[in-house]
């Protein structure tokens, strides 16, 4: 079973805890996790690109010129897809990218995702994080004493707007609720960071 140290705002070693050996402690499945991050990517596109039909296009409601005699090529509108500004062929419409994942694969892949920040020494467990006040230089002082480096994912159990309002304004901190977490947003932290609630809570979601 996993033990990791358990820090304060300070950066002080505050204890230790025992992680959900199946969900800490997995096997790492690179192939579930390349296919789940890519869903999740798929999800994130609007998929509203469109283009217009030769049915659809403005114009080209008469033939241009008659069909025999003129030594041109017959033509029965100026809006066929062979003219400048005439109809697309096959192009892009309004679609959705969404892929079908089964919830054992997803819960699979948060696994691995989860177990590989342990294995890289990239999780840190906070005792707590509260704030009586929204302020940047609070939030990033706390990083900065937990040694923090790169992109941060702060994952906590409740929903704090002090927390968020702080760390809003910094590039490379992310906040998300326990309930929330998921593989796309762990993958692309460097450093993960969660309190002993969040910790509690994923294990009670996310462990089969």
């Amino acid at each position: 079973m996993p033990v990791v140290s358990v820090y304060d705002k300070e950066g002080e070693q505050a204890g230790e805890i025992e992680l959900n050996e199946e969900l800490f402690g997995a096997e790492i499945n690179e192939d579930v996790l390349f296919e789940v991050s890519q869903a999740l990517l798929a999800a994130q596109r609007r998929g509203t690109a469109n283009t217009k039909t030769r049915a659809e296009v403005r114009g080209g409601g008469r033939k241009p010129w008659r069909q025999k005699g003129t030594g041109r090529a017959r033509h029965g509108t100026i809006r066929s897809p062979i003219w400048t500004g005439g109809g697309v062929v096959f192009g892009p419409k309004p679609r959705s990218y969404r892929q079908s994942i089964p919830k054992k694969k997803r819960r699979a892949a948060m696994r691995s995702a989860l177990s590989s920040k342990v294995n890289n020494g990239e999780l840190i467990v906070l005792n707590e994080i509260s704030l009586s006040q929204p302020k940047t230089k609070e939030i990033s002082r706390i990083l900065d004493n937990l040694n923090a480096k790169g992109k941060v994912l702060l994952v906590t159990a409740d929903q704090d707007r002090n927390v968020y309002l702080s760390g809003r304004n910094l590039e490379r901190i992310k906040t998300t609720l326990a309930g929330k977490l998921n593989v796309l947003d762990i993958l692309d932290c460097d450093q993960l960071i969660m309190t002993k609630d969040a910790v509690s809570t994923v294990e009670e979601v996310f462990a089969s």
